[in-house]
């Protein structure tokens, strides 16, 4: 049996590691190119929906369900493809890749039906229709339930059903930090590339970008597809995670609203400052769930509102001491030509 140290340990860098990959895609669209993406949900629900959907369909081709409905027998359904995936390990990492590779197909196809309206509008107007983009998608799934089961949604397969139980949980941790970490390393790299120096540009000053033979509706299109095929791939790490997708659970508090206040407090526009600021917002909000009955009574509130104080007021003490962001934004600086 696993202490409740390392269960604790390990759910928090599951659930670190799934917001880390939404802000560095919510990072590259609002922070370098400006893009207020206030539909980041929409991203992260495809990502989820497809991994309710796809494993189902995919296994079908291989295994005879003998007439049984993803949907209508669910619980049944999981419990035969999890014994396959028990004996057949190889099975699982190519029906997963398989999903994968379509949740960021579908997330970047997305993103760029979200790109139109972002190079036509600005402010407070795009900002509103990227909001209705990423309601959109929660209210299908919410009511459309042969996609992932309506309101009270569905099981889905466990991938790690090879992995010995005592393992399978911190297995399942391990293989989310690693997918974090590859996507931390290639956004990384692709900031610091002048593409990064690009972005920048677009949210600068699009009428320079423009002078200089530049595109900046190009520009935006690419990086919103790009951000959406990232997000998608958070989306469906989380739902391979809790084992399950509940449309009712993609809202925009945790998937839109809280990705902006975690770049926003560890620095827009630097990917450390992300790291940091959704590392930092995570431990806090396991912190004070973990401690939840040790707190209640001790408070005069109820313990359930505990949670947003503490971050906003984390989020405030911030903006006041560090208004840029716990790490901000580097300057980037012209060399100089040298004299000949």
């Amino acid at each position: 049996m696993l202490s409740h140290e390392i269960i604790f340990v390990a759910d928090l860098l599951a659930i670190f590691s799934v917001y880390l990959i939404i802000n560095l895609s919510l990072n590259l669209e609002f922070g370098y190119a400006g893009v207020p993406n206030f539909g980041k949900v929409l991203a992260v629900a495809t990502g989820a929906f497809v991994m309710g959907v796809l494993p189902f369909t995919l296994y079908g081709m291989i295994i005879d369900y003998g007439g049984l409905e993803p949907i209508d027998d669910n619980i049944q359904l999981v419990r035969e493809i999890n014994d396959y995936i028990a004996l057949h390990p190889e099975t699982a990492v190519g029906v997963f890749a398989i999903t994968l590779i379509v949740a960021m197909v579908i997330g970047g196809i997305l993103g760029l039906a979200s790109a139109y309206p972002a190079i036509r509008l600005r402010g407070d107007y795009l900002a509103m229709t990227l909001l209705g983009f990423g309601e959109m998608i929660r209210i299908i799934g919410m009511n459309y339930t042969p996609l992932v089961g309506g309101t009270l949604g569905v099981s889905i397969p466990d991938m790690l059903s090879f992995v010995p139980n005592e393992y399978r949980f911190v297995a399942a941790s391990l293989v989310l930090v690693g997918f974090a970490g590859l996507a931390y390393l290639l956004v990384s790299r692709f900031t610091k590339s002048p593409v990064g120096r690009l972005l920048r540009s677009v949210r600068d000053d699009e009428v320079t970008l423009q002078t200089l033979g530049r595109d900046h509706k190009k520009i935006k299109m690419k990086v919103l597809m790009l951000a959406g095929a990232l997000g998608a791939v958070g989306g469906l790490l989380y739902a391979s995670y809790v084992e399950g997708v509940v449309a009712f659970g993609y809202n925009r508090l945790n998937w839109t609203f809280l990705p902006f206040v975690m770049i926003i407090v560890g620095g827009l526009a630097n990917n450390k400052g992300v790291l940091v600021g959704t590392f930092l917002f995570v431990v806090i909000r396991k912190l004070v769930i973990y401690y939840n009955d040790a707190l209640d009574g001790m408070l005069p509130f109820d313990i359930i509102w505990l949670d947003y104080l503490a971050l906003g007021g984390v989020m405030i003490l911030v903006l006041i001491f560090r208004p840029h962001g716990i790490i901000p934004e580097r300057p980037q600086k012209t060399r100089q030509l040298e004299k000949g």
